[in-house]
């Protein structure tokens, strides 16, 4: 599984997580990856992240220190909490370095989201925004999975009550009020549909329905350890001009 392919990654970007369902554990995947591959590489948060999850193959440090390997940014710490730092702290690493990779929001573990209205906190300068929903949210109430559940059910027009479906997960994602909120102009989207479904073809019912509503890019499904599939624009088109069935156009 190679995410940079997955996610459609150039030779310097800075990421931005944001969503639910495994921003963190893509993060440090993501992260792990560059490192391998010999590429400078500073990961860091604007929210709030545990100390215990800053992986062993980084070094810790700072805007005024960071080393010639791969760095964690921390700027202060709360007990177990790494606080996160502000966003032109990222800006101004891409600078001067290839790879920038940053958690952006925070959702208690929960699989699904919608912001408040200061989330998610992007960097200004990113050049990839990744979306993250949990595909466990699929087939159960909105009040179960999700954080923030009266807002969820506010932005895609249901009662907290109701089941999460395919097409109520798409409707949060590419809402500018859910997955897409505060996303910068100039960056690619790409969403990452983590866990496993309930259903065998739920995951590509849903990439086909997010790529038919809105500005993202591709759609990735990745069960946080297992291989990656990813669908884009260009093989929906595919599809609609005479594929047999969504499986024939799935990478």
């Amino acid at each position: 599984m190679s995410l940079v392919g997955e996610f459609g990654l150039g030779d310097r970007e800075l990421v931005a997580f944001t969503g639910a369902g495994g921003k963190t554990t893509l993060l440090l995947a993501l992260g792990e990856e560059l490192t391998t591959l010999g590429r400078r590489t500073v990961l860091g948060t604007t929210t709030r992240m545990g100390v215990d999850q800053i992986p062993s193959w980084a070094d810790v440090g700072s805007l005024g220190r960071l080393g010639p390997a791969t760095t964690f940014v921390v700027e202060s710490t709360d007990g177990p909490k790494v606080i996160g730092s502000k966003p032109e702290v990222f800006d101004e690493i891409f600078e001067s370095t290839g790879y920038v990779l940053v958690e952006a929001d925070g959702a208690r573990r929960r699989h699904i989201k919608a912001p408040a209205p200061h989330e998610p906190v992007i960097p200004l300068r990113t050049t990839t925004v990744v979306v993250v929903a949990g595909l466990g949210a699929l087939g159960h109430p909105i009040s179960e999975v999700a954080h923030r559940p009266d807002r969820v059910a506010e932005v895609v027009g249901l009662e907290p009550s109701d089941i999460v479906t395919p097409e109520v997960m798409a409707t949060l994602i590419t809402s500018v009020d859910g997955g897409l909120a505060r996303v910068p102009g100039a960056a690619r989207v790409v969403v990452a549909l983590t866990g496993e479904p309930d259903g065998p073809h739920r995951s590509e019912q849903l990439a086909s329905e997010i790529l038919a509503l809105s500005r993202i890019e591709r759609v990735v499904v990745s069960p946080l350890g297992g291989d990656c599939s990813s669908f884009g624009r260009a093989q929906q088109a595919s599809s609609r001009e005479g594929a047999s069935s969504f499986e024939e156009v799935w990478k």
